[in-house]
């Protein structure tokens, strides 16, 4: 029953592989015997250079290295490895425990432990049994993870899609709005990419920009086509929108990022903004940047009552409504796009007529 049990331990230790690292043949020659007899697939290298090499090229689970070696120690050794490679499971061999390196140094290189050399190797079989069940462990954990990020991209698309569908209902309500959300996603992107933000952010704002006005979708049609100028009950109604937006996307955690956006694309820095009167730097910054491209192309776009208005012009009611619509750092950079790089501007315009 014992040997039966063994072999079984020793077809599972097949699938690990661990390399040696000793400048003495001798210590090399007797790793081999013993680790290949436990059925593990070894290498052993007595040049540590070479070993360096070998683990940049090649996949290995363990090390097991000498710490005193020529021409270079084994903390060396490692502290190159781990430039390239965080995770390979170490065990150090020391000929006295006198001769470690410092705890501090163990701990700063992630060296997972050591033990003095022996005759026997009974206490260096047990560290590796115990190293080789933690990369088990591990790897099943990242298995977990990948599967459980597969699943949560598919679910990711499956919403995004949904609200997608959304996206191009509101458009169908109002024709006027066509091609308004991608126009003000990218624009959006194009002012995080002055200011730096970075990619998670710029992120953050084309999905935001995208989807700023799904909560249109609860605005009554007569509303969203009406040619004349709206009563107080009906701007009211539209006043509704970015609120019913944050209620819609509030079911899926994906879009919490996307939120803030969507709620308070309408605020202004005075604080007399809807819905939640936010004053300044109260507003997501992400709101701020969404709420000028926005704006930009209202003012661009034509409309029943009114032409788009000319660049001079939309420069100005910019320059009008700095720090109090709109965040006066803000506004000045985007005034500057439109002064020095409009050509960006109009290949937006152009993509999404």
């Amino acid at each position: 029953m014992r040997k039966g049990f063994q072999n079984i331990q020793s077809n599972e230790n097949n699938n690990y592989k661990i390399i040696a690292v000793d400048d003495e043949e001798g210590i090399i020659d007797s790793l081999s015997i013993f680790l290949n007899r436990s059925g593990y697939q070894f290498t052993g290298v007595t040049n540590p250079q070479e070993a360096i090499e070998r683990v940049k090229s090649e996949h290995f689970d363990l090390m097991v290295l000498d710490f005193i070696m020529t021409p270079i120690h084994g903390d060396q050794v490692v502290s190159e490895i781990r430039k390239f490679n965080k995770e390979l499971y170490i065990l150090l061999l020391t000929g006295h425990k006198d001769l470690a390196p410092p705890l501090e140094t163990i701990r700063r290189l992630d060296i997972q432990g050591y033990c003095e050399k022996s005759d026997k190797f009974d206490q260096l079989l047990l560290l590796i049994e115990s190293g080789i069940k933690s990369i088990a462990q591990m790897n099943e954990i990242k298995q977990i993870n990948e599967e459980l990020k597969s699943t949560y991209e598919k679910l990711e698309t499956s919403y995004l899609e949904s609200i997608e569908t959304l996206r191009y209902t509101v458009e169908a309500k109002d024709t006027y709005t066509k091609g308004h959300s991608d126009r003000v996603s990218e624009i959006a992107v194009l002012i995080g990419n002055k200011v730096g933000l970075p990619d998670e952010d710029l992120k953050t704002l084309k999905i935001g920009g995208l989807f700023h006005d799904i909560g249109k979708i609860g605005v009554p049609d007569t509303i969203l086509q009406k040619d004349s100028k709206l009563t107080d009950d009906e701007y009211s109604e539209i006043k509704n929108h970015p609120s019913i937006g944050a209620h819609i996307l509030s079911t899926a955690t994906i879009f919490k990022d996307i939120i803030p956006i969507v709620k308070h694309h309408h605020e202004k820095y005075d604080g007399t903004g809807y819905p939640g009167k936010l004053k300044g730097t109260d507003i997501p910054y992400l709101a701020r940047i969404t709420t000028i491209a926005d704006s930009f192309d209202a003012m661009s776009s034509r409309r029943t009552y009114r032409e788009a208005l000319p660049l001079d012009k939309i420069i100005s009611e910019f320059e009008k409504w700095k720090g109090i619509q709109f965040d006066p750092e803000l506004t000045d950079i985007f005034i500057d796009i439109l002064k020095n790089h409009f050509e960006e501007i109009k290949l937006i315009q152009e993509k999404y007529k």
